[in-house]
């Protein structure tokens, strides 16, 4: 087994280790401190996702100086890293043996952390053909309320009660405690990768998007938005050849289309310039759906199964469309807030979720409110 860590001589690695025990001590005294006074904390990195959620409360603890890649195996696909490491750490790392995190996850900034990245838990372009954040999650290590540091996943100790809880803990927005480290499988870049754009309606984009979405297509990202469907293609050369044959439309190669796939995963494309009247929704919907009956402006991902709208449609009226349609819905950025950012949950997964958190978090300081009121 090949492992990439940070070039430096023993003495140095030691002086590192030793320096992240310290910065770990003073975690786990914070930590207990906050728990015995039962005061909230506000666990960040670069905080470059402080929109997203219900508002952040509490003392700030800033997990950026917890950083560096513990570990990278290039011929086991895997990779580890402290919380507080940058993102951009972590891509040069990959870049340099051409290699990636399949899942394309969005910054959002130039500072983003890992552990941000996981705390949000979402996912780019690729999603809907790779798989989310969880799906690529290999183990986690948490330190818990009371200061105690649990390893889970492929690290130390096996998941119990059933939950895979390394993968439980992508997306869980920090409130469950102190993510350390995360060990994440990555993946060969494909060898080729084009884009296709065709001219088509948004209910003629819906449909071909799932039609070509049950063939045998190297297809990594889709995207429509007013009369233009985006399609990538990425694999093998002679599998992007042949589909790019098949499919027909206009070809854009280049820096323009990696510009275009990456103003998706930033929301940096026009369409997600916000003002202060409307808010943007994310609806996850059966990929099927026809084209939404509700004002605003609209954009559809992964092949049909997440719309973007901009909108100021009452909140209600959103999430009862969603929920009738076999979906869910998300105040993604801006908008009201009062009404909730994630769709509320049922009683019997309500309990689940609470008694998660009283299990990882007694005194519940760790990010409350930030995903439910009462988590």
């Amino acid at each position: 087994m090949n492992t990439i860590s940070t070039p430096g001589t023993a003495a140095d690695e030691s002086i590192m280790n030793a320096d992240m025990d310290t910065i770990l001590q003073e975690f786990r005294e914070r930590i207990q401190r906050a728990s015995a006074q039962h005061a909230p904390v506000s666990i960040q990195g670069s905080n470059s996702k402080r929109w997203y959620g219900q508002e952040a409360r509490g003392e700030i603890l800033d997990t950026r100086a917890y950083q560096g890649i513990i570990a990278y195996e290039p011929t086991e696909l895997g990779i580890t890293a402290r919380c507080g490491t940058p993102m951009a750490e972590i891509e040069t790392a990959l870049d340099a043996q051409n290699q990636m995190l399949a899942f394309e996850p969005p910054h959002f900034g130039s500072a983003v952390t890992v552990g941000g990245m996981f705390a949000a838990g979402l996912s780019g372009p690729r999603r809907a053909t790779a798989g989310a954040v969880r799906d690529f999650v290999l183990g986690a290590s948490l330190m818990d309320g009371t200061g105690e540091v649990l390893n889970f996943g492929g690290q130390v100790m096996k998941n119990v009660a059933g939950y895979d809880v390394s993968r439980m803990l992508a997306g869980s927005m920090g409130c469950l405690g102190l993510v350390l480290d995360i060990s994440l499988k990555v993946l060969p870049k494909p060898f080729a990768e084009t884009t296709l754009t065709f001219a088509l309606s948004e209910a003629d984009a819906i449909e071909r998007m799932n039609r070509w979405g049950g063939q045998a297509l190297p297809i990594s990202g889709s995207a429509w938005h007013v009369g233009r469907l985006m399609l990538r293609l990425s694999g093998a050369e002679a599998a992007v050849r042949a589909a790019k044959k098949n499919l027909g439309g206009e070809e854009i190669t280049g820096s323009a289309a990696n510009q275009y796939w990456t103003s998706m995963r930033e929301q940096s494309h026009d369409f997600f310039a916000q003002d202060d009247e409307h808010g943007l929704w994310r609806l996850s919907l059966p990929s099927a759906t026809p084209a939404l009956r509700l004002t605003g402006k609209s954009l559809v991902e992964w092949g049909g199964a997440q719309r973007w709208l901009l909108t100021d449609e009452n909140p209600q009226l959103i999430r009862s469309m969603a929920s009738e349609l076999g979906g869910h819905v998300t105040l993604f950025r801006g908008g009201d807030k009062t009404a909730g950012v994630f769709t509320p949950l049922s009683a019997p997964i309500a309990k689940i979720h609470q008694n998660l958190k009283n299990s990882f978090d007694p005194a519940g300081i760790f990010n409350p409110g930030r995903m439910y009121p009462n988590l």
